[in-house]
This record gives structure tokens, C-alpha cells and sequence, in this order.
């Protein structure tokens, strides 16, 4: 790893670091100077191949001219403007783009500044569309076991990492959770979606049963989870789900914030499986990464019984972020979208993806690989414990690969991988090579 030679104790210590074991971090501090394309540069020049897309974000690559070049010329132009009762024009121009390669019906935007805010913000625009249409009782959030909305205390609550509520008390009250759907006993090693496990859906049923239709306001998935280790929808699940909530007047929400963006070699991971939510979270990609921007993709049927709600004059929604639709964000994502559409970045994604997959699943039979998951471009590669040590697998291989030149992440005992959708078939191949050698290195 990359040693940073510090002048004193304390040089890195007042930067609270976030999901990070800071004291180790800091014994022994890996610092990343520079990126260009596909690959990080740390302070020592060590040269990194990113699998991970910085962190499920940079679908166009490090560094595009055009993006770069969009962002500077608006900093230079307004480098802000507020929104609330305001406005700047790039801002409705992103909207009407990005709700443009929505889902069909899915026709308004309200803009944050992160996938955490754009979680808060679905279940607070699905509360009020209850609240609308007199039905205010509707205050129940239905989550998922092993999902991740963020780190808010709506997406938090919703969610469902134990690990990443244990030091926070109750949380919101009212949330439930769905049962996960891995199922390592009936789905390992699938290519793309598992075969087995769509009546999973079925427990919101008994949910219904026990908590009444009546009191529920949504549920609110990832299409497939991904902080969790990639966990890939088995077929005809989501559809199941949808045709559930539709069934019982209950909102679905799909967080998309790792899926959007062509990450799945469509648009939307909606679009990949045929499944219309009636809100549609994103972030990451949007920006590929390069200024922080979240947001909400609802359906006219929400917005226009929310707004229709209000009397003449009045705030629809009380709702919003200093930073909402920021000048620089709205360029960066302008700029992201053309180069996503101009440079045909997701069907290039969906024309690598069976390289992808054979790469993915050539490590089956590896020292330690249990599972191996896929779809579009994620993988994820759960592994078992060191024989010896008997510790995670993980983090040893991501510290050989990092040693290297092959940057990806450990999520408990899986190797997680997204990488900028602008990798070729090469650099796939030195992924999976260099994870194959770290996994024979033992």
C-alpha cells in the first residue's frame, strides 16, 4: 500500500473519515493524487485499474473532456442559484432530459444531493401522496432485509444492514422488512437472474395480513442490491412485487442509485427487467460521479395529486436542500447524459456483458469462492474463510490486488465489482486474472 510520510501525529487526523477504520486507515494511508480514464494514480504514482467505478459512479471514466470541460464553464457562468422560488435554466433543461430516458409516465424530478437524501425524499413524497388523497393512515415503510437506502434516517430505517443501525437506536417507527432474496442452496453460481425464489415477493401478503393495506405507504427495494454484495432479483420476483403493490394501492419505489445509468446496459434496471415503480431513486452515475447530485423520478399520477392537493399560492411539497438542483451538478449531469447517449455507453455495457459474465464465473472452483453472482456490469464474488487464519477472505484479496494495480472492494466476505462502463474486454480480463492469482496466492 501507499505509505504517506507525514510531517506530525495528528497532519491526518482532524478528517473524520466515513466507513472507514480511521485509526488503521491513518497508521497506514493510501492516497489517491490523480485519475484519468480507467485507472487511479496514488501519491507514490502505484497505478490502479478502478473495478469499482469509484464507488458505483463513474460509468463514462475518470476525467471525461466533456464533462470536465461543462463544469468549468458553468462555474464560471453561476455557481449558484437557490431553488426554492427561484430557478436557472439548466436546471428544468437536466429535468426534462433525464425524465426524458425514464420509465414512461415517469415525467418529474426533484432534484438532492445524494442517493441518503434521495431515499428521504421518496418516502416523504409517498407519505404525502397518501396524505393527498386522504389517506394519511398509509405510514407504513416496507424495506427489505440486507437492502441500503443510504445512510438518512428514512433510508436508514427502511434498510436493512443490522450493522449499519446498531449505534443509532430505533430509528423510524413503523418500518418492516421483506426477507432477502439470496438463496445460496438453491441459486449459486447463476448466470444473470436466479431461477428460483420469486414467491419471496409473497411475503408482503402477510404483511398485509398482519399490519392491514390500509396502513401501508410503500415499498421501497433495490432492483438488485449491491452495498450488500450484489444480490440479483430471481426471475419474475419483481414482477410479482409490483403486481402485489399495485394490487393493494402501496407505492413501489426502486433505489436506483447504484443500478441507473446504464449499469445494467439500460437505462434503468426498470427497463432491464420491464418493471414501472411509481418512484425511481437515483445518484452516482447521474453526475459520472464528478459533483454530488441525487434525485427522485415520480410518476404525474404522484406529482400531480400532490401539487393538485395544495391550495393556489401554497408550497406543495415542504421539502428540500440548500443544494437542490445546484448549477454545477446540473451541468455535470447534462454533460454525463450526452456522453452516456453520444458515445452509446449503455449498449456497450449490454454488449460486454456476456465477456463480462464468462469472466465473472471462470474463478467457480477457486480456493474460496462460494458464490459468484452477475448481472449487466456487476459481479460479485462471496468468498469463505482462510483456512488458516480462519478469518475473511476479502480483505486479503482486495490487498493483493490493490498491491497489484487492480482496485476493488470488499463488502464483508464479497469482492464487489462495478467497473466505468467504458472498460474493454482486456482490462476485464486483467480483473479476474488478477483475482484469480490472488485467490491461488492463498
Amino acid at each position: 500500500m501507499d505509505t504517506l510520510t507525514t510531517p506530525g501525529p495528528n497532519s491526518l487526523d482532524a478528517y473524520w473519515m466515513p466507513f472507514t477504520a480511521n485509526r488503521d486507515f491513518k497508521a497506514n494511508a493510501a492516497l489517491i493524487s490523480h485519475a484519468e480514464g480507467l485507472y487511479y494514480f496514488t501519491s507514490n504514482g502505484h497505478r490502479l485499474l478502478d473495478a469499482i467505478a469509484g464507488l458505483w459512479c463513474v460509468n463514462a471514466g475518470h476525467g471525461h473532456p466533456r464533462i470536465v470541460e461543462a463544469i468549468q464553464k458553468q462555474a464560471a457562468r453561476l455557481d449558484f442559484a437557490s431553488s426554492f422560488g427561484l430557478g436557472h435554466p439548466l436546471v428544468f433543461e437536466y429535468a426534462n432530459r433525464l425524465t426524458s430516458i425514464a420509465p414512461a409516465d415517469m415525467n418529474h424530478v426533484f432534484f438532492t444531493n445524494s442517493g441518503s437524501e434521495a431515499a428521504d425524499t421518496a418516502i416523504k413524497i409517498a407519505l404525502a401522496y397518501h396524505h393527498a388523497r386522504g389517506e394519511g393512515q398509509r405510514q407504513r415503510i416496507v424495506g427489505r432485509q440486507r437492502g441500503y437506502h443510504g445512510v438518512g434516517f428514512g433510508g436508514l430505517s427502511a434498510a436493512g444492514m443490522g450493522p449499519h443501525k446498531k449505534q443509532f437506536g430505533m430509528l423510524l417507527p413503523g418500518a418492516v422488512h421483506l426477507p432477502h432474496t439470496h438463496d445460496p442452496a438453491r441459486n449459486a453460481f447463476s448466470l444473470g437472474q436466479p431461477r428460483h425464489g420469486a414467491e419471496l415477493a409473497d411475503a408482503l401478503e402477510q404483511m398485509i395480513a398482519t399490519y392491514d393495506a390500509s396502513t401501508i405507504a410503500a415499498v421501497i427495494v433495490e432492483p438488485v442490491a449491491g452495498s450488500t454484495g450484489v444480490l440479483v432479483p430471481p426471475v419474475g420476483y419483481l414482477e410479482r412485487l409490483r403486481d402485489l403493490c399495485s394490487r393493494h394501492g402501496i407505492l413501489l419505489i426502486f433505489d436506483e442509485v447504484v443500478t441507473g445509468f446504464g449499469r445494467l446496459g439500460r437505462p434503468f434496471a426498470a427497463d432491464r427487467f420491464g418493471v414501472r415503480p411509481d418512484l425511481l431513486m437515483v445518484a452516482k452515475g447521474m453526475t459520472n460521479g464528478a459533483v454530488p447530485m441525487g434525485g427522485v423520478i415520480a410518476s404525474s399520477a404522484i406529482y400531480d395529486t400532490v401539487t393538485g392537493k395544495a391550495t393556489s399560492g401554497a408550497v406543495e411539497l415542504s421539502h428540500g436542500y440548500t443544494y437542490s438542483g445546484h448549477p454545477l451538478a446540473a451541468a455535470a449531469g447534462l454533460a454525463s447524459l450526452d456522453v452516456y447517449v453520444s458515445e452509446g455507453l449503455f449498449e456497450r455495457a449490454a454488449r460486454l456483458e456476456p465477456h463480462w459474465q464468462t469472466c465473472a464465473h471462470s474463478l467457480k472452483g477457486l480456493p474460496g469462492v462460494v458464490d459468484i453472482r452477475n448481472l449487466g456490469l456487476l459481479a460479485g464474488i462471496e468468498l469463505g474463510e482462510d483456512p488458516v487464519s480462519g478469518k475473511a477472505l476479502a480483505r486479503k484479496v482486495y490487498e493483493h490486488c490493490f498491491e497489484h494495480g487492480v482496485l476493488v472492494r470488499p463488502v464483508a466476505n464479497t469482492i464487489v465489482l462495478s467497473p466505468p462502463l467504458t472498460i474493454g474486454e482486456h482490462e476485464v480480463e486483467t480483473i479476474f486474472a488478477t483475482i484469480a492469482a490472488a485467490l491461488k496466492a492463498g
